[in-house]
């Protein structure tokens, strides 16, 4: 099976003129693989797939696996509130390449947790394709229990879990409760993704990533090392655009600051929209501050 440590990057989708662009979006893929990033989600919440039409999701999953060229990990965002839908897209993923698939868990229906696993089942069993659960009731509305995650983990299919529920003692719980293979348990949260590996978490899908690659990868690379001292310093660094990056709705503050670096434009769909100046003025110092450059 293959390892997932380290930092990985839920991507932002750039858009100009209200359409994918190509040209900026495969720019910042091959700066992810020249910055240490591990892996990347393509069509996860970061990359706007509540707005992408089913054309430009397959499409966007298509580009990124071209795009990376084999040199870093693609974990292909699938998920849906509806099973079928899911299935469609996980078999999508699986068909252009995509090494694995990460599936939130459904939103808006708020189904039980017997629910949950016949959803996860159902995938699991239609498409053979290894499968990251997406924990994140902030956006969900319903908390997949550790008992629920356990119960699914027996499935070949389901190596691991995205968790953003900043519950840091959930990651120790659940690597001693899944001892019959490996679990990989990454962080949703990038301002307790130190703490997370700490727990016993084995890396981050970030959203400051897409601005500070460098950082994050290198973070983790020295916690895994056992410099410790080095990485507690990174994320000192890193604590206040962590913050700021969610000061407003992600990816609203990472569109704006990958627009001032000139990653791509600041292009946002609807129903989100440009942040406050105010907000954009104390994002736009602390860039200043880091000496963050898109080189």
């Amino acid at each position: 099976m293959m390892n997932y440590q380290g930092s990985y990057c839920a991507l932002i989708t750039p858009f100009k003129d209200g359409v994918l662009d190509r040209n900026s979006f495969k720019n910042i893929i091959k700066w992810h693989i020249k910055n240490g990033t591990k892996g990347i989600i393509p069509c996860g919440t970061t990359g706007e797939s509540p707005t992408l039409s089913h054309e430009e999701h397959k499409l966007v999953v298509e580009l990124a696996i071209e795009f990376a060229e084999g040199k870093m990990q693609v974990i292909a965002g699938t998920g849906s509130n509806s099973t079928q839908e899911a299935i469609i897209f996980t078999e999508h993923a699986k068909s252009v390449g995509a090494d694995s698939a990460l599936i939130v868990v459904p939103y808006y229906n708020k189904p039980s947790q017997k629910g949950l696993k016949e959803h996860y089942l159902k995938i699991a069993d239609s498409v053979d394709l290894p499968i990251f659960i997406y924990n994140i009731p902030g956006r969900s509305v319903i908390d997949m229990s550790d008992q629920t995650i356990l119960d699914l983990s027996f499935h070949q299919n389901i190596i691991g879990v995205k968790d953003a529920t900043n519950d840091l003692t959930r990651p120790l719980k659940l690597k001693k409760m899944i001892s019959h293979k490996k679990f990989f348990q990454l962080s949703g949260e990038d301002g307790t993704q130190l703490a997370y590996l700490a727990q016993g978490g084995d890396g981050v899908i970030s959203v400051t990533a897409n601005i500070a690659p460098n950082l994050i990868a290198t973070m983790h690379d020295e916690w895994f090392v056992g410099n410790y001292k080095e990485a507690i310093k990174i994320n000192e660094k890193l604590s206040n655009i962590n913050n700021l990056l969610f000061i407003e709705s992600n990816p609203s503050p990472v569109k704006y600051a990958a627009s001032i670096l000139g990653m791509c434009d600041y292009e946002i769909r609807l129903p989100l929209s440009r942040m406050d100046k105010e907000n954009e003025i104390k994002l736009k110092e602390e860039l200043k501050n880091l000496s963050l450059s898109y080189s």
